[in-house]
């Protein structure tokens, strides 16, 4: 006979949310949706979409292969280049690592970046040019 002990509600919430592939005009807390992929066993967060989204910190996004922003606002500094971490050593700990996931129109709030040197030069770029468009002439 096995042990049919009732999954937990937070449980049961968990494996939901690392079993979604899309969020869509949703506020989405990255420490817990961080958490709940690493209780499932997946180190990095993989394939998902998220639209229209408001993407809340406090956290670090290890941005990896695959992943990309559309129209997105990657938050308020008055330096753009505040958002964005430079890693040190040859492996980047401590951070929420997203591999092919997609962010259209997101807006992000206490988030910092971090990655590869020439993914942070093009955020950099990216954050620079919609400063510079923004700014009335």
């Amino acid at each position: 006979m096995t042990d049919q002990t009732p999954m937990a509600a937070e449980e049961k919430f968990g494996r939901e949310l690392v079993a979604r592939t899309t969020f869509e005009k949703e506020a989405v807390w990255l420490p817990s949706l961080s958490v709940h992929h690493m209780n499932a066993g997946q180190t990095v967060i993989d394939g998902k979409t998220f639209t229209e989204c408001l993407i809340e910190g406090p956290a670090v996004m290890a941005v990896m292969n695959g992943t990309s922003f559309d129209s997105c606002n990657l938050g308020v500094a008055e330096n753009p280049r505040t958002l964005l971490l430079d890693p040190r050593g040859d492996m980047i700990a401590g951070a929420v690592g997203m591999a092919n996931c997609r962010f259209v129109r997101c807006r992000f709030v206490q988030v910092g970046f971090t990655g590869s040197p020439a993914l942070l030069d093009g955020i950099e770029q990216d954050l620079l040019s919609a400063r510079k468009e923004a700014t009335p002439a």
